[in-house]
């Protein structure tokens, strides 16, 4: 063995406990680096293998009613290589023991099973048989969620009639990885199912034989999806054709790709933070190490040693810390990938999802650990390689003392002996303690951020579903049906409130920007049973600082979010093709903005869009207020309501993302923890090992001078504790800055905005995280100092 390299490892261990802090902070961000771009392969890997293997179709249509005719015709566009037509219809579902509104999704399939577009898995059972019209296939999430298995039935209110519809099979499609109904941001396995029937019995139950509702298709390579799009819209147009569009606004690989997006983020923002970390320990602990060994520096290169081995050989103590430290990350980061593989398993229906690795994302983590730290530890090694010999034989230059501020202020009489060392010892290094304090702010800017989505997910949830969705129920109708039902509905024994409602799908165009939506037609008025007096509106169009927006009389209250997209400002019109009726098309004026959260939103007066579109005083819709203890009858009337398309209830909604959060959000909040507890314990730990190591000859003195271990033990760790609080103050300002930056990177996304709020709270937890970090390390230093070999420091080293 060479004698640098037993060199090497013997000045490892005189240095095991900053070193061990060290790889801890290294470990730490390969972790997070290695386990976020592991289940991101998983995802994109299983998502790309399951979208070719079940042939997830390319272009998604809609139509009223079309004849297959026009499927033929589809076939026959220019690029598309398959057409598949279907019938889709929402429809009422009801189980025994199941008082609360339950949807379901009936799609039609082949009565035959052969290859078809968006293909499915099957689970459990069998396909269904040719000539049964009450078998059905059901999703696995619902069948999960209410224990259900084949052989059991569900009822169903199709077409206006009752169905019992038997189950033979459980089943997964590309097309509900992340199963949502549309009729809610929030997935709702409990309450919202997917099923799949025969072609000839589902469209002979929906009076559609020989027509579609729904077409899907596939591309040749190199075929233009714009312009197939286009083409399928006005071959469709005369069949109340919905606006067809592609994978990118399918629902369900729209929330994958947004959460792909969040993942890249996390796996390049968070490792980026704590290697940083790393780099800069890696300088201070070199640094301290060169500085005490010039003298062997020196000899080294009077015996021949080159400033390239010299430097070489520094580098070689950075190198080993950070490779072990990264080989220990990525044991870390495959674990937590994996557990995070299986958290997604459960809301990502996948038939197959398991952690998949591959050597470039180790090797990946790695390499970029070794970076930071040859940028990290560049300056120090040049720095002792081009030490002269006769230069680094001399000690070095002793520090500068002068009178602090406060001293010179008259200030330092109302101080205490060892309160002037101490802030002595901060001012005369201004840039360590200024670094120190840096990595104090980083730990507790990470705890800001972990909690601050915590926080902004319970504020937008708080005001979606109590300030905006006052209602505790939303009724949707097949058809609009005369304003008159309205009242039908409100005296239904145990509603309190009903309040209308008009959606109409439209898109909206400025030159050449546009964007599908659904126009919501809101009144200002409201109905409830006889004698009820007027009040405020159940659903409410409300901003993200929980201000009430109105309703303009006329033209568009039109989401910021989609204002931006399209280009417009209040006063601007738009063109609004509406796709539905006679599909008029408007010059409508943008008559007021609101930042809202969710979606993309363009709200009119009820009155003023039943007026654009045409088609009387019309609803399909209502806003329900129902008493809690008369919810049961409603919900058992509404079921009963043959042209009640679906119920879904806020206070469930609000259930259902409550636990996924709660879920979510518990594995995220450790792991941020136990990440920040170890950047703040690794920068005070080597700060105090620093100190203790540079001021053992000085604290050593003060003892034998007198001083008690607890006094002695005060100067030095009143120094850590200054550089900790002010550090503090620092990572929350920190911490707001990336808070902010998240909630800029959302605010691009038509799925929901991140609001910008950081509790007290998570402040002053962020605070007695990196407080508790540092009082633990600091008892660790405290016993080193107890154990301070007093006549050993002494000694002359000269």
């Amino acid at each position: 063995m060479r004698a640098l390299t037993r060199k090497l490892w013997r000045d490892l261990w005189q240095m095991r406990g900053p070193a061990l802090a060290i790889m801890m902070v290294v470990a730490a961000g390969v972790a997070v680096f290695v386990a976020s771009r592991s289940a991101l392969d998983s995802l994109e890997l299983t998502r790309a293998s399951y979208y070719e293997e079940y042939r997830f179709a390319h272009v998604f249509a809609r139509a009223r009613r079309a004849p297959e005719s026009v499927g033929r015709r589809a076939a026959e566009l220019p690029g598309v290589v398959q057409v598949q037509t279907r019938v889709i219809m929402d429809v009422t579902l009801a189980l025994d023991g199941v008082t609360e509104p339950l949807t379901g999704r009936l799609i039609s399939i082949p009565e035959r099973r052969g290859p078809m577009l968006n293909d499915l898995y099957l689970r459990e059972g069998r396909y269904i048989e040719p000539g049964r019209d009450d078998e059905v296939l059901l999703g696995e999430a619902f069948a999960e969620k209410r224990g259900l298995r084949p052989g059991d039935s569900v009822e169903a209110v199709v077409n206006g009639r009752k169905r019992s519809l038997r189950i033979v099979g459980l089943a997964l499609s590309p097309e509900y990885v992340y199963q949502i109904s549309g009729s809610s941001p929030w997935p709702d396995d409990e309450r919202f199912a997917v099923m799949w029937m025969g072609s000839e019995a589902l469209r002979a139950a929906l009076d559609m034989r020989g027509a579609f509702n729904d077409l899907t298709l596939t591309l040749a390579q190199g075929a233009s999806e714009g312009d197939v799009i286009a083409a399928l819209d006005r071959l469709l147009a005369p069949y109340g054709g919905l606006s067809a569009h592609g994978r990118d606004r399918q629902i369900s690989d729209q929330f994958l790709s947004d959460e792909f997006r969040q993942l890249r983020s996390t796996g390049t923002i968070v490792p980026s933070l704590f290697l940083a970390v790393a780099a800069f320990l890696l300088n201070v602990v070199i640094s301290r190490v060169i500085s005490t060994q010039r003298t062997q520096i020196a000899t080294l290169k009077a015996f021949g040693y080159s400033n390239w081995a010299i430097g070489q050989h520094y580098l070689e103590m950075a190198l080993v810390l950070v490779l072990a430290g990264a080989a220990a990350g990525v044991g870390v980061g495959l674990w937590l990938g994996g557990g995070m593989t299986r958290l997604y398993a459960a809301y990502y229906r996948f038939p197959v999802l398991e952690l998949r690795v591959t050597p470039a994302t180790a090797a990946l983590g790695a390499l970029i650990s070794v970076a930071a730290a040859t940028v990290g530890v560049a300056i120090a090694v040049l720095r002792a390689a081009r030490l002269p010999p006769a230069e680094a034989m001399r000690p070095e230059a002793p520090a500068r003392y002068r009178p602090i501020l406060i001293e010179r202020l008259g200030l330092g009489r109302l101080m205490t002996p060892a309160a002037r060392m101490v802030l002595r010892n901060v001012s005369r290094r201004p840039l360590r303690a200024l670094l120190a304090a840096s990595g104090v702010a980083l730990a507790v800017s990470i705890v800001v951020v972990g909690r601050f989505s915590e926080d902004a997910t319970h504020y937008m949830v708080n005001l979606q579903f109590r300030l905006v969705q006052g209602e505790d129920a939303a009724v949707f109708f097949y058809r609009t049906v005369p304003r008159a039902a309205l009242t039908e509905l409100a005296s239904v024994p145990g509603v309190l409130r009903a309040e209308p409602l008009r959606a109409a799908p439209v898109v909206l165009r400025v030159g050449h920007r546009e964007h599908r939506t659904a126009i919501l037609g809101l009144a200002r008025g409201s109905a409830g049973p006889p004698g009820a007096a007027p009040g405020a509106l159940l659903h409410r169009t409300v901003d993200r600082r929980g201000a009430f927006v109105p309703i303009p009389d006329e033209g568009l209250l039109l989401g910021a979010y989609l204002a931006r997209k399209l280009g417009v400002r209040p006063g601007d019109e738009l063109t609004v093709e509406v796709l539905e009726g006679h599909r008029p098309v408007r010059q409508v004026p943008v008559a007021a903005l609101i930042d809202d959260l969710v979606g993309a939103s363009a709200t009119m007066d009820l009155d003023a869009l039943n007026r654009l579109l045409g088609e009387g005083d019309v609803i399909s819709g209502a806003y329900l207020a129902v008493d809690r203890l008369g919810e049961e009858a409603v919900y058992a009337q509404l079921k009963r309501t043959p042209a009640v398309a679906g119920v879904s209830t806020t206070r469930a909604a609000l259930e259902s993302f409550d636990k996924i959060m709660g879920e979510n959000l518990g594995v995220m909040r450790t792991i941020q923890l136990v990440f920040s507890s170890i950047i703040a314990f690794a920068v005070v730990f080597n700060k105090a090992r620093i100190a203790l190591a540079e001021r053992s000859r000085e604290l050593a003195s003060l003892r034998v001078l007198g001083f008690t271990r607890a006094e002695v033990s005060r100067i030095l760790l009143g120094e850590l504790g200054v550089t900790t609080l002010a550090g503090i103050p620092l990572g929350m300002g920190l911490g707001y800055y990336f808070a902010w930056a998240m909630c800029q990177a959302y605010e691009d996304t038509e799925m929901f905005r991140f609001p910008l709020i950081i509790h007290p709270s998570t402040y002053a937890y962020a605070a007695l995280v990196v407080l508790v970090s540092a009082a633990f390390s600091a008892l660790v230093v405290r016993r080193r100092i107890d154990q301070l070999d007093l006549v050993g420091v002494l000694k002359t080293r000269d």
